[in-house]
């Protein structure tokens, strides 16, 4: 199945995956783009010489409905933020040293992939509103940062084949798509040159961004990526996938954000969990790679694995206008054409699971909120559903705010529903050429109408790439912008990620004393609870221009249609409509956005442009020098268990008289597990950083604390806006303790149920574990002592996760729920046939024990690759990795003595 590409790239192979889905019987036009990806990852393996056996390739032909369809795959390369790539990488160190321990070989622990990381979760809106906020964030940032940094540069020479793009380069994703990414690779195998599909994981949820482009890649906990980095090869289900077919055309007046809003409602009512969904259909080819990438970035927020958009001529013109190698670009469209990975609109649908129809001309200018970005309200629903949640019980998605509601604003004062921060955020919305744009000429026709931004709102903007700056200036639209405050405050991920800042004292005061709930607008990808601000209860993603319609308002509850947004020079009112820019002044400046020259100036120092970086100096050497003074790098503590202990016994012992330690309702999301913003002091991780002698004011925030395991344990469940059913009259890290029914922290609890020898378990809803690909999601409850979860359903990451921690993801059978079961979390809990779940497949049954009586029920292990259930049984990935090393060099021991 060997060949060659033809004319001017005659001397490069490829695996023809067409005659290889003949020699199955299978006409590879009904395969989705996604599956022949896929196929020939599966089928070079086997050419040279992998041990992907034949029977593989047939299942990766087969329907879904096969049971034994987990894929072994060859990844490219990998892509961390910073936010993961440090423990990952601290973790790479730990092992080295547990192997050196042990009396392994600790230079066999490297990193066997190219892994690039982006340093770009770690940047903070300290300032904001003038034109020195970028420098200051940046110089700010490096103090706080300082040891962190250092740890990744000694990093860089320690391990092989690691780029590292440092603080103010941009956002990871958008540097993945405008540099980074390849579509079709080449590299040397046997002497012969090949040529294959660029395919990639990464540390991020919102890795799929690179969908946009053709490129196969999904986002991954950190857990994975050790994995797959150390060249233990990367197990992954055979993915089901859905074809979206995108017909009709957007109104004039709507932008990409709003088609990506209805996309992500539309998708999220459905059960994408663990499925690719494909675009296909008459619309996708007007779409650009920008645009596409707005719509590819949100695949976590509706629910799948990716959203992939196949090889077009869309996809060459974004490699041209981003500057990329004309030789590479022509290999990339003669090899997609060559290997039937190029989309063809007029071929034969490929025979997907299922076809879902979405009508561009359904969109319409929205925002979606105030709590979870599927929440899609159009325009002129805002104001009323606002209202209405103000006064409605918590328990009911609402405020729970008294009937006496103050909605008058009074000169500087804030009431409900004041917008306090105004945030033009995240990666894709804030590097697609045409809703930046739009956004910079609605700025600039509410300036030349005398509007302004109230004080009291706080405004930033975080442009996703370097470029964009330049070509807002170029447009004569950065001025307008930083007019009304939005003055760029940095180059990564701020509001979005909950690097928000610090709102201004007499605004803060303000909000507490009223008990105030006001709001925040941002052009960003989640707007969960507790996530952007602690004091903001009221969270809305939409359209950077949009962002800018709502900051000139000052509050969220403006019917925009009917109410003005204030007055002109001449006192005539001004109305939203009056500044909204048209479609054909966006497209006129399109052109300044697609200039490569602007990508070559971004890009020809590699990255490396930041002065600081460069003479930041670093411990050299194999192994870390870890300090024990330090509080940001601690060494971890998942390479220190004992060998030679069967830990499914240890798991299995541990279930027979479990507790509950929280319970909760649906999509309790890894922000709620995990939290990545600041650290309040009355929470365990803010009280054990002032016992350490850290002021408040250097607490920095739980991203950057995540290497410091002492930090994230008690960091867990610790969302101030967390509702635990045990204690459903409080919000935040708060639990019962059973059998005594004792209000505590859920570290304490989890911490006398350890002392006590009880494991513990949580209860939980639907889509557990929804959002970031957060991996202490999943190490924050395993050193708790969690064994497992039981949940309605599970996000496809955090699932992965609760493995790779050697926690068991547990599923209720269909119609079934632990508030359908009757069970109220003060019961103690019995799990039976575990080994047999993992040995066939059979249900876990539980039995929960209260003075009520017994309540019997059976679980469904979600344990979904042969990979994974040897994971579980050596206690999690890193035991694995640790064992697989020691196993390796004792082979090697005996091999040589004998």
């Amino acid at each position: 199945m060997k060949k060659q590409l033809t004319g001017t790239f005659d001397n490069v192979n490829y695996l023809d995956i067409t005659a290889i889905a003949q020699s199955y019987h299978c006409d590879i036009k009904t395969l989705p783009y996604v599956h022949r990806i896929l196929l020939e990852n599966l089928c070079r393996q086997q050419y040279w010489g992998s041990s992907v056996s034949d029977m593989a390739v047939r299942r990766m032909l087969m329907s879904e409905e096969d049971g034994q369809n987990d894929l072994s795959l060859r990844v490219n390369r990998i892509i961390l933020p910073d936010s993961s790539g440090l423990p990952v990488l601290q973790d790479l160190a730990a092992l080295r040293d547990a192997v050196r321990c042990h009396g392994g070989d600790a230079t066999k622990v490297d990193t066997h992939i190219p892994l690039d990381i982006i340093v770009d979760h770690s940047v903070q809106v300290d300032n904001w509103g003038k034109s020195t906020a970028l420098a200051l964030n940046l110089q700010r940032e490096f103090q706080r940062n300082h040891e962190r940094y250092r740890f990744l540069k000694w990093a860089q020479q320690a391990f092989k084949g690691i780029t590292i793009y440092p603080p103010g380069s941009g956002i990871i994703h958008q540097i993945n798509l405008e540099k980074i990414a390849q579509v079709v690779v080449t590299s040397l195998h046997a002497g012969d040159t090949w040529a294959y599909p660029d395919f990639v994981i990464g540390g991020d949820s919102h890795t799929p961004t690179v969908n946009a482009l053709g490129v196969l890649g999904w986002g991954v906990g950190g857990i994975d990526a050790e994995f797959a980095l150390l060249g233990q090869g990367y197990s992954f289900p055979k993915p089901q996938v859905i074809g979206v077919r995108l017909s009709g055309h957007m109104h004039p007046s709507v932008l990409t954000t709003d088609l990506a809003l209805l996309i992500t409602e539309r998708l999220r009512s459905l059960t994408l969990a663990g499925a690719i969904v494909e675009y296909f259909g008459p619309a996708v080819v007007t779409l650009t790679v920008p645009e596409r990438a707005t719509i590819a970035n949100m695949a976590p927020e509706y629910g799948a694995t990716c959203g992939f958009f196949a090889v077009d001529e869309q996809s060459i013109n974004y490699l041209r206008q981003t500057g990329r190698d004309p030789v590479h670009i022509a290999l990339v469209e003669h090899y997609c054409r060559s290997n039937a990975l190029w989309h063809d609109a007029t071929a034969k649908t490929p025979d997907y699971s299922q076809i879902i129809d979405i009508d561009l001309s359904e969109a319409v200018p929205g925002l979606s909120g105030p709590r979870r970005p599927q929440d899609r309200l159009a325009l002129p629903a805002v104001r009323a559903d606002f209202r209405q949640r103000l006064t409605a019980p918590l328990s009911e998605g609402g405020f729970g705010v008294s009937d006496n509601v103050q909605l008058q604003q009074n000169a500087g004062q804030l009431r409900h529903g004041s917008l306090v921060l105004a945030a033009i955020t995240s990666c894709a919305n804030t590097a697609n050429p045409s809703v930046i744009l739009a956004a910079g000429l609605l700025a600039r026709n509410a300036v030349a109408k005398g509007l302004s931004v109230p004080d009291w709102v706080k405004t930033s903007l975080a442009p996703g790439s370097r470029v964009v700056t330049l070509y807002l200036a170029q447009a004569g639209l950065l001025p307008s912008l930083e007019s009304l405050g939005f003055h760029v405050v940095g180059y990564g991920c701020t509001t979005c990620g909950g690097k928000s800042g610090p709102l201004v004292d007499n605004i803060v005061t303000q909000i507490d004393i009223g008990g105030l709930v006001v709001a925040s607008i941002l052009s960003g990808n989640r707007n969960f609870e507790g996530r952007i601000h602690k004091l903001i209860r009221a969270n809305y993603i939409g359209s950077p221009a949009l962002v800018v319609l709502y900051a000139l308002a000052g509050r969220i509850d403006i019917d925009l249609e009917y109410e003005p947004l204030g007055q002109d020079s001449q006192g005539d009112l001004v109305y939203a409509k009056d500044i909204w820019p048209h479609a054909d002044e966006i497209a006129a400046l399109l052109p300044l956005a697609q200039n490569a020259a602007l990508f070559h100036q971004v890009y020809r120092s590699n990255g490396s442009h930041v002065e600081v970086w460069d003479q930041l100096d670093a411990p050299v050497g194999a192994h870390f020098p870890w300090d024990e003074h330090s509080h940001y790098l601690i060494e971890p503590p998942f390479f220190r268990h004992p060998l030679g202990i069967v830990y499914l016994d240890i798991l299995c012992r541990s279930l027979q008289q479990a507790r509950v330690l929280a319970a909760f309702d649906d999509s309790l999301t890894t922000d709620h597990i995990s939290p990545g913003g600041e650290i309040p002091q009355e929470t365990p991780a803010g009280e054990y950083l002032i016992r350490m002698g850290i002021v408040p004011t250097e607490f920095n925030t739980y991203v950057a604390r995540r290497c410091n395991f002492e930090v994230m344990v008690r960091a867990t469940f610790a969302n101030i806006r967390l509702k635990n059913a045990l204690v459903p009259e409080i919000e935040g890290g708060i639990t019962r303790h059973f059998p005594d029914g004792q209000t505590m922290s859920i570290y304490d609890a989890a911490k006398t149920y350890a002392d006590e020898a009880i494991g513990s378990i949580i209860l939980a809803g639907e889509e557990y574990g929804t959002g970031s690909s957060r991996d202490w999601a999943a190490k924050g409850p395993a050193l708790l002592g969690v064994k497992a979860v039981i949940a309605k359903s599970f996000e496809r990451i955090h699932r992965a996760n609760l493995v790779g921690m050697g926690i068991l993801p547990l599923q209720f059978l269909a119609g079934e729920g632990w508030r359908e079961l009757g069970l109220d979390g003060s019961e103690q809990f019995s799990f039976n046939y575990i080994r047999d779940a993992l040995d066939n497949g059979a249900d876990v049954s539980v039995t929960a024990r209260s003075s009520k009586g017994l309540i019997t029920f059976n679980v469904k292990l979600l344990v979904m690759t042969e990979e994974e259930k040897r994971v579980i049984a050596a206690g999690g990935i890193p035991t694995r990795a640790l064992q697989r090393f020691l196993t390796a060099n004792a082979n090697t021991i005996n091999a040589t003595a004998h």
